[in-house]
Parts: structure tokens; sequence; C-alpha cells
């Protein structure tokens, strides 16, 4: 016993070790970028600054729609009271370039052709489902997306409380890494609920690499409160989903109860309302984390791993 405590403190610590010398190499990866504020710029722009800044951003300005409707939109009220919810949130943005400067780095590691896009900041009247956009060359944040969970912009609205909870600055890095998680995940099939659940799982694992700077309930979306239920309820959520034989059914249902955005995770038991929702998410998180564990294989090459082949290798046990 005593040898077998020994052998697993030596793991650790050569565990230890090679991440700090794997950080230490990224933090000193150059990484020059401008956070473009679009956002106080329009605020301040009077119709005679149309043109310069249709020169400066002209993807964020369709040819098919005249002068004389952004010149409507710059007077607006509605749309300056956004813009100046924003400006008072983000009066700067330090913070929020502070972690998009490590991403990137952790990002330029994984992939040495990896381009920096422009940063750009601006809003979208709330339209939340669009609020990281990210293309090889351009980034946009719609900053009136992330004013804080209680803002009344979200609870005066018919958005749900569960999605605004992550309307938060903290949350602007996290999203953007699973934008970018999107981009590097590849998997041929997602018919049954176990691939969806490794999927997922993938997107997950990959935020553990680029922003370990995050805590797991920020990479997840979780509350501490809810991320502690998950794990420690592990074991019998994963016996519910054998019992039921779930992990191979291709039931159109599953991905609803388990793998989408909701308040909860309908097992359609008492358990339901203390839940939080995407816990087939969170499983698939774990079944991931212990494969990397298990074979040591790098980042980009368990992006593109085949589900079943993960889910065999990983020999993944739920916690007890």
């Amino acid at each position: 016993m005593r040898i077998c405590i020994i052998l697993i403190v030596g793991l650790l610590l050569v565990c230890c070790n090679d991440d700090s010398k794997i950080e230490s190499e990224i933090s000193k990866i150059e990484i020059e970028f401008e956070v473009e504020r679009f956002d106080k710029l329009f605020l301040e722009a009077t119709p005679n600054d149309l043109p310069k800044l249709k020169n400066a951003y002209p993807f964020l300005f369709s040819e098919k729609v005249p002068d004389s409707i952004w010149i409507t939109k710059m007077n607006d009220s509605l749309q300056n009271v956004v813009l100046k919810e924003v400006s008072k949130t983000y009066s700067d943005l330090k913070g929020v370039k502070n972690e998009l400067t490590s991403l990137f780095q952790h990002l330029k590691y994984y992939d040495k052709f990896l381009t920096i896009p422009r940063v750009i900041t601006l809003s979208n009247n709330v339209a939340y489902r669009d609020r990281i956009v990210v293309t090889d060359t351009i980034m946009l944040i719609a900053l009136d997306n992330y004013l804080g969970e209680d803002h009344r912009f979200y609870v005066d609205s018919d958005i749900p409380m569960y999605l605004a909870k992550n309307f938060t600055e903290p949350q602007i890095v996290s999203d953007i890494a699973s934008n970018y998680a999107e981009k590097y995940a590849f998997q041929t099939r997602r018919k049954t609920l176990l691939d969806e659940m490794i999927y997922f799982g993938k997107l997950l694992y990959f935020k553990d690499m680029v922003i370990p700077f995050k805590t797991d309930a920020e990479k997840i979306g979780y509350t501490q409160a809810q991320l502690q239920w998950a794990e420690a309820n592990e074991s019998p959520i994963w016996s519910h989903f054998i019992e039921k034989e779930m992990l191979y059914s291709t039931d159109s249902k599953l991905p609803f109860r388990f793998i989408a955005d909701a308040p909860f995770s309908k097992f359609y038991l008492e358990l339901d309302n203390d839940s939080p929702g995407r816990l087939g998410q969170y499983i698939g998180w774990q079944i991931v984390k212990a494969y990397a564990q298990n074979t040591g294989k790098d980042l980009m090459r368990i992006m593109q791993e085949d589900p079943e082949t993960i889910f065999r290798t990983s020999k993944f046990k739920p916690k007890k």
C-alpha cells in the first residue's frame, strides 16, 4: 500500500511538472491584437462619420441597406440606450483582453497556423444566439449579451433565465473558446446519445486545454452549486443511462432531455428539478477527460477521434 501511494504521488508530481512546463512555454508566445470598439464608435458617430465607418468596417454594412437606414439607426433612441448600457458596463475591456490573450496563446500552441483575427465589439439587439461570431479573420463580440444576468434587458424580456445567468463578463472568453472548439471538432457520426455526449465532451475538454484559467463551472456554464450537484451524482446519472439503455439509442428526444440548453435535465424523476441541464454534456466531458488521461494523446488528435474509440478506451468510471 505504501509503495502504491508513493508511486501515485510520484506520477502526480511528474504530471504537474509537465503541465507547468507547457504553461511556461505558452506564456512566452507573443500575441498582438487590439480590441476595436465599434459599439463606442457607432454611439459617438454622426451621419458625417458614416463613410469613414463603412470604410473601416465594410463587413458590418450590407450593400443592400441604404445609408438612410444607418442614419436612422444612429438617431434611434432605443439603439442609443443599448449602446449606452454597453458603454457603462464596459468602460474598458482590459480583463477580457487579458483572457483573450491567454486564449490566443493556448490556441497558437496547439495550432501553429492559427491566424489571430480582428477582435471587434458591437451590439446586436440582444440576439443572444449570435452573440459571438468567429471566422478566420474576424471575431465579433456582441457586448449587449453580457451585461449581467439581472440586467433589465433580460429580466423584462422573454429570454429564459437559465440562459441569462450566463450573460456575464466571465462567460465572454468561455463562449469564444466554445466557438473555436466547434471549428476543431470533427465527428462523422452523431446519431446516438453517446455520440452527442462525446461530441460535446470534446468541446468541453478543448476548453480545459485552451482556457485552463477558467473554472470548470465557467467552462460548462453552470453555477458552482450545479457543478457540485453533477459531480456528486455522477454515479446515479451514469447508472440511469446504462439501465435505461440510452447510450446507443437513436431516440431524437434524448438530446433534448440531456444535451440541449434547459433549466434542468429530464430523467422524469423527482430529482429533475434539482438537476442542472445538459448533464449528457457533463458526462461526455468526463469520458473524454478519462480518455485523454489513459492515452496521453494530444488535443487535436482527440478532437478528431471516433466517439466509440473514445468511449471504449476511456474505461470511464463515474465518481461515487
